[in-house]
């Protein structure tokens, strides 16, 4: 298999964001398919979360680390959308203490679910 120089680009560009510390979901169809690719990182006080639907489809956030729901958040800190080469640009390019000021660092964990699905649990105090 070829794999064109941009194929090459956003797949270095992803195992950075594994390095960085990045967690990913391969939510799939009743068939068994994959159907987008998510990645998400908690540090600090914030979530950041890309989805790759297709090459020219994918969308970074940045949320507040008290978000109840990461996929379809109700308050954005930072967005980008566009290719996946551009928007993986951006987030790696996204200061990690961009939204420090905004939030308060929130304790939680990450739950594994059903269908390659994790939902944060924020810890109580």
């Amino acid at each position: 298999m070829t794999y064109s120089a941009e194929q090459t680009s956003v797949e270095a560009r992803l195992l950075d964001l594994i390095d960085r510390g990045y967690k990913f979901l391969h939510p799939c169809d009743a068939d068994g398919n994959v159907v987008t690719v998510v990645g998400i990182r908690a540090h600090g006080c914030v979530i950041d979360v890309i989805r790759l639907d297709a090459e020219d489809d994918a969308v970074a956030t940045r949320l507040p680390g008290d978000e109840q729901d990461v996929l379809a958040p109700r308050k954005l800190l930072w967005r980008c959308r566009g290719s996946a080469h551009d928007v993986l640009d951006e987030l790696l390019a996204l200061a990690d203490d961009y939204g420090a000021d905004r939030a308060k660092p929130i304790p939680g964990c990450w739950v594994p679910g059903e269908h390659g699905r994790a939902k944060w649990l924020a810890a109580s105090s």
